[in-house]
């Protein structure tokens, strides 16, 4: 039995020692051991770079090039400055030149705005006057309607004295009789006085015109609207900007001047009005002009009067020779103020003309007489709204057709 169990315990040994030697064999069959690396390190140096003289490596497919047939870069040169562009100024535009309106036919072409002032007037006279029986209250009436229109005392009292008369003798009294019968009263009140503003001298040289009146009554804007009313009848005009208390007086001339072709005389603001009024008339000698316009001051200024101002002006332009014209420009809605600056003006320099500005709207048509019977001298030109077209010469049929209408 030990015999028995000995020989198994051999087998069993046997048979392990056997399948670890088969096992080990394949092992080394399918595993062969590697080569032991090798200890010194291969180091790869790249590429060497072209040197000059050297042949340069070129792919193979390319034929090899000597160093004069490879081109080398060459320095770029550096960019030059952008050229900074200077900034267009533009030359100034001279401003077209406007052709005026022909004085002509003004009034009547501005009939309409002159006809607003005729409720006050015209239609309130028309209307007194058609009553069935014209008694003393009838007549006072009318006297009232004239003068609150600022006719004035002496001129209402003329005036009611003759259409009594005239109503009296006529009888019958139509509303066309009655028409014709107040305008032919009213033309004849207003004067038969020679209207135009005198623009030509007696001598060979330009005709000389200034204007005078207070700020704030339109003297300026008249004188640049009257170089409008001259251009237009054809004569050449040079302006004279001696308002050198105002600022942009000067400016506001020349303005005016620049639309129509006139030239304007200025000197800085402060100025001697005299020395420039005189250098006016100087230029207008030489440049042959047909007329000169000479704008003046219009209110006191700190070191003269304003009255000795215009004594002054007047005094050093007549060295050139005689005034032609002097214009006073009144606001036709002062009224009675406006009677008294015209007496005023007149006491110092010869007022030979009265330019009656804004006597649309507001204004009574009946300054039109009052300020004429004051100062004796006639109302030629008349201002009727804000356009430069809007003056127009004095028509005295033309200014009664509007204040008593159709």
């Amino acid at each position: 039995m030990e015999l028995i169990l000995a020989v198994v315990i051999a087998l069993v040994v046997a048979v392990a020692v056997t399948s670890g030697l088969v096992i080990s064999g394949r092992k080394k069959k399918q595993l062969p051991p590697a080569e032991p690396p090798s200890t010194t390190p291969t180091i790869t140096a790249p590429p060497a770079e072209p040197h000059v003289g050297e042949e340069a490596e070129t792919p193979r497919e390319e034929p090899r090039r000597t160093v004069e047939e490879v081109e080398l870069p060459t320095a770029e040169a550096p960019e030059a400055p952008a050229a900074v562009e200077e900034p267009l100024v533009e030359e100034p535009v001279a401003p077209e030149i406007e052709v005026p309106e022909p004085t002509a036919g003004r009034l009547v072409r501005l009939r309409a705005r002159l006809a607003r002032s005729q409720n006050s007037l015209g239609k309130g006279l028309l209307t007194l006057l058609s009553r069935e029986h014209l008694d003393e209250d009838t007549w006072e009436e009318i006297e009232e309607t004239l003068l609150t229109a600022d006719v004035g005392v002496a001129p209402t009292q003329e005036l009611v004295d003759r259409l009594r008369e005239r109503v009296k003798v006529l009888g019958t009294r139509t509303p066309d009789e009655l028409r014709g019968l107040l305008r032919e009263e009213l033309v004849a009140l207003l004067g038969d006085f020679d209207r135009s503003v005198k623009t030509e001298s007696p001598e060979d040289t330009p005709g000389v015109v200034m204007v005078v009146g207070v700020n704030g009554t339109g003297k300026t804007t008249t004188t640049g609207k009257l170089a409008r009313v001259l251009v237009a009848d054809g004569k050449s005009v040079v302006l004279g900007a001696a308002d050198t208390f105002r600022a942009a007086a000067a400016d506001q001339l020349q303005t005016w001047g620049e639309r129509v072709g006139a030239r304007t005389v200025r000197g800085p603001e402060g100025g001697d009005p005299a020395s420039i009024a005189f250098d006016a008339v100087k230029e207008g000698i030489a440049e042959n002009a047909d007329v000169v316009l000479i704008d003046t001051a219009g209110r006191l200024h700190t070191k003269t009067g304003l009255m000795d101002e215009l004594g002054k002006v007047k005094r050093v332009v007549e060295k050139h020779g005689p005034l032609d014209e002097i214009l006073l420009v009144l606001d036709a809605t002062t009224g009675q103020n406006g009677l008294i600056q015209a007496r005023v003006f007149a006491e110092v320099v010869d007022i030979t003309g009265i330019v009656l500005t804004k006597l649309d709207g507001t204004a009574k048509g009946g300054i039109v007489v009052a300020v004429q019977r004051e100062l004796g001298v006639p109302v030629k030109l008349v201002g009727l709204g804000e356009g430069p077209d809007d003056l127009a010469p004095f028509e005295p049929g033309a200014f009664v057709d509007a204040l008593i209408g159709d």
